[in-house]
């Protein structure tokens, strides 16, 4: 399996300071990040470490679904999957990734609502950022059909 690559590139202090993250081995993008924006409510066109772990998240799980729905027989037509990722303070002092909130919405044949529920759950437990992510004290589930 390939090894995928993002680099970042940081300027000053953590308060004053910002920087720009490269999706290297796709070449997509570059993305701005800074700290102050990292900590307020709105991101005004800069990205975090918590929004690009969501978009990891959310697509290696939607992934991990559409395994699992095949699995048991079913045939996945669309899945709509959300990661809420929080950024909280860490007791031990500094920040830490305090919750993290999946939301799918799915338009499945083939299996009915406990199928999919089963599946989905599977695909929490299987899907390889998840488990990457085991650290995060609390990654709730919220799967049910559209």
């Amino acid at each position: 399996m390939p090894t995928r690559t993002a680099r970042t590139a940081w300027t000053g202090t953590l308060q004053e300071g910002s920087g720009q993250v490269e999706l290297a081995s796709s070449g997509v993008g570059k993305y701005d990040v800074s700290f102050p924006k990292r900590s307020a409510d709105e991101a005004d066109g800069t990205t975090s470490p918590e929004e690009l772990i969501a978009a990891a998240h959310s697509s290696c799980y939607a992934m991990a679904l559409s395994a699992q729905i095949g699995n048991a027989g079913g045939t996945p037509e669309s899945l709509d999957v959300t990661a809420d990722v929080t950024l909280g303070p860490d007791p031990a002092g500094g920040f830490r990734i305090s919750g993290i909130k999946l939301t799918v919405r799915g338009k499945v044949s083939g299996i009915d609502a406990d199928g999919f529920a089963a599946a989905a759950e599977a695909a929490k437990a299987g899907c390889p950022v998840s488990k990457a992510l085991a650290g995060v004290d609390h990654i709730e589930l919220d799967a049910a059909l559209a």
